[in-house]
């Protein structure tokens, strides 16, 4: 717990620190101007005017000198607009801003705080003072840490801030210590004790308008149950108080537009609930729930019920509010077993739609309307995905995914996008945690079952998260798309694969192995033939195109050549019907149309390699499908299977490699395409070598003759139309050289 609250304060000093240096900017900003306002002169040229000499001074004519003036006032103030644009600042610079300037402050209390601590312990050891005594020196150091910041107040205001914050440090370990180590009062005097620590500190804050110092009382007020916890849960008592606390932070945030106290209580208040639901769901939780999304909903629409603006801060807020709560609120009702749990997305999409509605009849579609059409569309998809009973945080998170890439889409804030890479590795990590249940869980219906499902709404935001990306690959700079877009979108298209491949090998898993792993294929063969089918829509970029293709051949020679071996095994042996067989069959669909219609159409068939990997699955598929064949029409078991498969390559298998390597030929002397033709006399010299490298010597007298005699009259006719074929082209060629010679 001790590390989970060190890094929420952090998180919250980093924000502190971004929110108090923009603001210190832009005071400097007011104050340059108010100085070029007051002496004419910007204060970036004021150097420089005054270095001129009374020489140069002579020779200017004064209107020369006014139009100078006038002209680099006017160049100062376009380079400071240049420079203030939001999308160009480094968002790390104001926090090394700040750091640098106050390094030493903050130095230096750390470094009194443990003076002052060490030197307690060192008097304690020396049995200098007892335990009250140490609690009352803690108590007056913190006090006169901050009264010594009040007189420093006024010439040394960020200086003052940071000692004050120390100084309230200072009392709440002091009150911490004198509960849990010494036990010198109760754990309600405690509990008062840090209370009024906290509303003193708050005090302060507004009267010194100081939004860091307040931060430090949040912080405080919020770990204070933590530092006087003895174990025994109060939850009632807990969330009183920290409501009262949201209260005051809402009341502070209104009155000095302070948007760092809001994330800091929504932090806070947000793990506090999630711990609490997580240990002890009950009805109780709701209540808290619902109030305190009311709060932060109310504070995140300051500005806009103000000055009709949404920031990026605020639509933040809105979207984590809303998640945040649903995923507790849905949590109780399925642990408690509660119906209906869509009861909450459906009053969260209530409560947005009246916005919706508010900005539908004033007829603005700007980034208020967009972002309320994003949280309704949203919640509605969680109360379907819920009311299917699908994984709630899996389902959740990536529809919260599909929320920001459509924000930032709206906004162009980069904030929006930067959150999704966050969120999008936690989806995944989900879905895995998804999947599993197909190896713990039986009997799950076909599709409809609480995997399938939950991986559909995946996929389904998946799908829009893939439109977003592919209509922002471009940035508005110029850039390309980035590597975590292009390993996103792969990741995305994988997980859409593994969903279909698990959903299917499920529900036959109950077959033998070989039945399988011949199905995980061809689902495999048509998933990217089905992205090859639609690659212009999906916008597929070329090499990933080829790739695809390589990857395409590659699955059909391995599923003809090694997965359809051991299926003709099995039907062989009755442990598969013969039907399967022809299932195996529809793997010729995809490959026939890759062939003819996708091939011509890409950049696949421009390299000399694609030809190759081509016929080289093509060849590998037509020599299994004939033997796989051959073997189930004339064996009845497996052991005359052996002979036949032995027979098959020595007789028929060099007559199939000829007329293969014939049509090679033939087609590349049609088209013109020399692959063809090298592809075709590679394979009548492999065909060859085998015939007389080692089948001649396996066979009869009879099969001999025979198959010389059929590879003979086969090779002589295939020479004789490869001769009439040259003759024709010859003929066509002389004709046209003929026909321009007599043009001319």
């Amino acid at each position: 717990m001790n590390e989970f609250v060190a890094v929420i304060i952090f998180i919250i000093i980093f924000i502190i620190f971004n929110n108090l240096n923009t603001k210190i900017r832009k005071l400097e900003k007011e104050i340059s101007d108010l100085n070029y306002k007051i002496n004419n002169i910007p204060p970036a040229q004021t150097e420089v005017i005054h270095k001129k000499t009374s020489a140069e001074e002579t020779f200017l004519p004064q209107q020369e000198q006014s139009q100078q003036i006038h002209h680099e006032s006017r160049k100062y103030r376009e380079e400071n607009e240049k420079n203030s644009t939001p999308g160009q600042k480094d968002r790390l610079t104001p926090v090394f801003d700040f750091l640098k300037q106050n390094a030493l402050t903050i130095i230096g209390i750390f470094t009194l705080v443990l003076g002052i601590g060490y030197f307690v312990k060192y008097a304690i050891d020396k049995n200098w003072i007892g335990e009250a005594a140490r609690a009352g020196i803690g108590f007056c150091t913190g006090a006169g840490i901050i009264i010594t910041a009040h007189f420093l107040r006024k010439n040394y205001q960020a200086f003052s801030s940071i000692i004050t914050g120390g100084g309230v440090a200072v009392l709440y370990f002091t009150a911490t210590i004198a509960f849990r180590e010494y036990h010198l009062f109760t754990q309600n005097t405690a509990f008062i004790i840090t209370v009024l620590i906290t509303a003193a500190s708050i005090i302060l804050s507004y009267y010194y308008k100081s939004e860091v110092l307040i931060i430090f009382s949040l912080i405080g007020g919020f770990a204070a149950p933590l530092m006087i916890s003895t174990g025994q849960s109060n939850y009632l008592f807990l969330f009183i108080y920290i409501t009262l606390l949201n209260t005051g932070m809402l009341a502070a945030s209104f009155l000095q537009h302070w948007k760092s106290v809001g994330w800091t209580a929504y932090i806070f208040t947000t793990g506090y609930l999630l711990s609490w639901t997580h240990k002890s769901p009950e009805l109780l939780n709701i209540t808290f729930y619902l109030i305190s999304y009311a709060i932060f909903y109310i504070f995140a629409l300051n500005d806009y019920f103000k000055r009709n603006i949404l920031s990026t801060s605020d639509i933040l807020i809105l979207a984590l509010a809303n998640f945040s709560s649903i995923l507790g609120l849905l949590y109780i009702f399925d642990t408690l077993k509660y119906e209906p749990p869509i009861i909450f997305p459906l009053i969260f999409t209530a409560v947005n739609s009246v916005l919706l509605f508010r900005e539908y009849k004033r007829k603005d579609s700007g980034v208020a309307y967009s972002v309320f059409a994003g949280l309704v569309t949203s919640l509605i998809t969680i109360a379907v995905a819920i009311q299917f009973k699908t994984h709630l945080i899996t389902s959740i998170w990536a529809i919260e995914t599909t929320l920001l890439l459509f924000i930032w889409k709206k906004t162009g804030q980069k904030i929006f996008k930067i959150f999704f890479y966050i969120l999008f590795p936690l989806v995944m990590i989900a879905q895995l945690v998804t999947w599993t249940d197909y190896f713990e869980t039986k009997d799950l219906n076909i599709i409809f079952n609480p995997p399938f499902i939950t991986s559909s709404f995946t996929i389904v935001s998946i799908i829009i998260n893939l439109y977003l990306l592919r209509n922002f690959s471009k940035e508005p700079n110029g850039k390309e798309s980035n590597f975590f877009e292009d390993l996103i979108t792969v990741i995305s298209y994988g997980v859409i694969y593994i969903t279909f491949l698990l959903e299917i090998t499920y529900h036959v898993s109950e077959m033998p192995w070989s039945a399988v792993t011949s199905t995980g294929l061809l689902f495999s063969i048509y998933y990217i033939f089905v992205l090859l089918l639609f690659r212009k829509l999906l916008n597929i970029r070329n090499d990933i195109q080829n790739i695809l293709m390589y990857l395409f051949f590659f699955l059909i020679a391995i599923n003809t050549s090694v997965s359809t071996l051991p299926v003709v095994t099995a039907i062989l042996t009755k442990t598969l019907h013969l039907s399967f067989y022809f299932l195996h069959l529809l793997q010729w669909i995809p490959f026939i149309y890759v062939w003819y219609r996708i091939i011509p159409s890409s950049a696949f068939h421009k390299q000399q390699v694609s030809y190759w990997m081509l016929s080289l699955a093509l060849i590998i598929s037509v020599s299994c499908e004939f033997h796989h064949a051959y073997i189930l029409m004339t064996s009845n078991d497996l052991p005359h299977s052996y002979k036949a498969s032995e027979h098959f390559n020595i007789l028929y298998l060099p007559i199939i490699w000829t007329i293969l390597a014939s049509i090679f030929i033939y087609t590349g002397l049609k088209k013109n395409i020399q692959e063809y033709n090298k592809i075709g006399f590679a394979l009548v010299g492999l065909m060859v070598l085998k015939l007389y490298g080692y089948d001649v010597w396996q066979m009869d007298n009879i099969s001999r003759i025979s198959a010389f005699i059929v590879l003979g009259i086969i090779l002589l006719l295939s020479s004789f139309t490869f001769q009439r074929l040259k003759n024709m082209i010859r003929n066509m060629v002389d004709k046209k050289d003929k026909k321009e010679e007599s043009t001319d």
